[in-house]
């Protein structure tokens, strides 16, 4: 496979994430975080044991290597990002959420930079901050009202620190899909993640409840599994093939996505700046996708 794919792979990404993060707020809010992240991972870890169970022994017989330290800083990075990301969900609202996540873009480029000396051109580096700045412009409504909001409500801090973490977890597991392979890095921190939260809910006395609710709101939590599941397989596949700011980068923009589903099934109006975020952010998208995709 070529990087050509792993850009096309990202924006496999970047539509799954658009559509999945609309139930993920929905499920937080009915069944509650750990409960979201259990039946996530916990179907994640299902569905990619086929794949990849006759290369499970090799990861675990050398607890003291360097994929397994990866593997395992990844899933606890994650599954740390993760519950800030649905608290932050769950407490704020969307648009006040959407573009602080931004930040994880430049969290994961740096982390890549120093530590794995991924280098990108400096136009692709002009093209991924006009990506974010469109970003940003999309998700306010109001510039004043927004900017106010996006300083004073409650969940702004959580929202940042979580966004800041999420690039370390995005960070790790293009690392863990580049020492391992997409696959097996999904896996791993599905199976961890599905563990841990297990035993929080059954500490807790909702394991049972957690299963029944699972059946009852199946309309919304298995599709959201899916897309999910989808999203950060792809995303893992598109950075072991892309430069990983670039990969972050496309898949970040399904902020995009949201906008466009808006204007399309609920025909929302968006303010003159957000038309021109829109258009900054498709322009700068297409663009650093093509040149990453050429070279």
């Amino acid at each position: 496979m070529t990087t050509s794919v792993g850009i096309g792979l990202a924006f496999v990404a970047m539509l799954c994430w658009g559509f999945g993060d609309f139930l993920i707020q929905k499920s937080t809010r009915k069944i509650g975080d750990w409960e979201t992240l259990f039946i996530i991972c916990g179907f994640g870890a299902l569905v990619l044991l086929p794949f990849v169970w006759r290369d499970i022994p090799a990861v675990i017989s050398n607890p003291a290597s360097k994929s397994f330290f990866i593997l395992l800083a990844c899933s606890v990075v994650l599954f740390i990002a993760a519950l800030l990301d649905f608290e932050a969900l769950k407490k704020g609202k969307l648009a006040v959420v959407e573009p602080i996540w931004s930040f994880e873009i430049p969290a994961a480029a740096l982390l890549a930079f120093f530590i794995l000396g991924e280098r990108i051109s400096w136009l692709q580096i002009v093209l991924i901050a006009l990506l974010i700045a469109g970003l940003i412009a999309v998700s306010f409504h109001k510039v004043k009202s927004s900017l106010k909001r996006l300083l004073m409500e409650k969940g702004v801090i959580l929202a940042l620190v979580a966004a800041i973490v999420m690039g370390v977890a995005n960070f790790l597991v293009g690392w863990g899909a580049r020492v391992t392979d997409p696959l097996m890095v999904n896996f791993f921190l599905n199976v961890f993640i599905t563990a841990v939260t297990a035993v929080y809910l059954i500490a807790k006395g909702k394991f049972s409840k957690t299963i029944r609710d699972a059946v009852f709101y199946r309309g919304v939590l298995l599709p959201m599994s899916i897309l999910d599941n989808t999203a950060w397989v792809a995303f893992a596949f598109s950075m072991s093939l892309a430069p990983i700011a670039v990969a972050v980068a496309l898949s970040e923009s399904y902020i995009i996505v949201a906008v466009i589903l808006g204007l399309a099934i609920n025909k929302e109006r968006i303010q003159f700046h957000q038309k021109s975020g829109l258009v900054l952010a498709i322009f700068s998208a297409i663009i650093l996708a093509t040149i990453t995709g050429a070279s």
